[in-house]
């Protein structure tokens, strides 16, 4: 969202159909390490600031007495 890719234009830098994204972004499917690497690559980020900013909003939701 922050980049404000559609799920076509995601798509298409991965290399995979549109309902790879959709079914991801819906809970229907989940990404092993490999595939969320790739999705940061095509975003123009790193695994690594990926989990970074992941554990961040974890602990600020935990904080917030969420999940």
């Amino acid at each position: 969202m922050e980049k404000g890719f559609t799920q076509v234009q995601l798509s298409e830098t991965l290399g995979m159909p549109q309902s790879f994204v959709s079914k991801y972004e819906t809970g229907e499917r989940r990404l092993d390490v490999i595939e969320v690497r790739a999705i940061c690559q095509s975003l123009d980020s790193t695994l690594t600031a990926f989990v970074k900013k992941f554990e961040a909003r974890l602990a600020e939701s935990k904080k917030g007495g969420g999940a």
